[in-house]
């Protein structure tokens, strides 16, 4: 089965990180920073931290798992994490520079239902998700410490 890990990467200012994804012939979305688990990460959090590290040159602090996708060969875990520094233009990931990819631009939107709104976000069952966690007042600045 293959694993993949994505972050809720929330920030001081009660933003989240989401990454724009240009491609042609596909409407353009939003995905969260993350990618798959790999044989040599030590766990999924492991694996989190260097998707983090590769996509963004961020650190990110890992708050708890927010939700687990699965379907009969794949599982997706989105953890909810706080991020105080990045840098879209020191990543290092091997997508970036892979013929056909499309492009990937980061953006910083409210952590609120019509900052979600405003977004394509996939998958879409994540978007349900934090819709109702911030509906729930379980997402933000002040949970996410």
């Amino acid at each position: 089965m293959i694993e993949r890990v994505r972050a809720v990467l929330a920030t001081a200012d009660d933003t989240m990180l989401v990454i724009r994804r240009t491609k042609p012939g596909i409407p353009v979305h939003w995905v969260l920073p993350g990618g798959g688990v790999e044989e040599s990460d030590e766990s999924p959090e492991a694996a989190l931290h260097r998707e983090i590290h590769e996509e963004i040159a961020g650190k990110a602090d890992i708050v708890r798992l927010l939700h687990t996708m699965e379907s009969d060969d794949e599982r997706q875990l989105f953890y909810l994490a706080r991020i105080a520094t990045w840098s879209f233009e020191d990543r290092t990931g091997p997508e970036f520079s892979a013929e056909g990819r499309g492009e990937y631009a980061l953006e910083e939107i409210p952590l609120t239902v019509e900052g979600l709104d405003g977004i394509d976000l996939k998958p879409e069952e994540i978007a349900h998700v934090l819709r109702g966690a911030i509906r729930a007042g379980g997402l933000g600045a002040g949970v996410v410490v």
